[in-house]
C-alpha cells in the first residue's frame, strides 16, 4: 500500500496516481481514469479532478493508495 501525505486539504485523483508512480503522465492518468480503472472508497471514479481527502483509499490496477493528512 502506497501512502500519500497531504500538504494541502486535498489532492486530485490524477495527481495522486502520478505521485504514487502508478502512471507516467497526467495524460495517462486521464485516460485510465476515464476508462474506469480507478476506484475511490470502493466506488468507480471517472473524474481525474476528484478531490481526495484524509482517509480516502484509491484502488488502481491492483495497487492501493491511502491518503493521509
Amino acid at each position: 500500500m502506497e501512502i500519500i501525505r497531504l500538504r494541502e486539504e486535498y489532492i486530485k485523483l490524477g495527481q495522486a496516481l502520478k505521485a504514487a508512480g502508478l502512471v507516467e503522465s497526467g495524460v495517462e492518468a486521464k485516460y485510465a481514469i476515464e476508462d474506469g480503472e480507478a476506484s475511490v472508497n470502493g466506488q468507480t471514479a471517472t473524474q481525474r479532478g476528484k478531490k481526495l481527502v484524509d482517509g480516502d483509499v484509491v484502488e488502481f490496477r491492483g495497487q492501493t493508495i491511502k491518503i493521509v493528512k
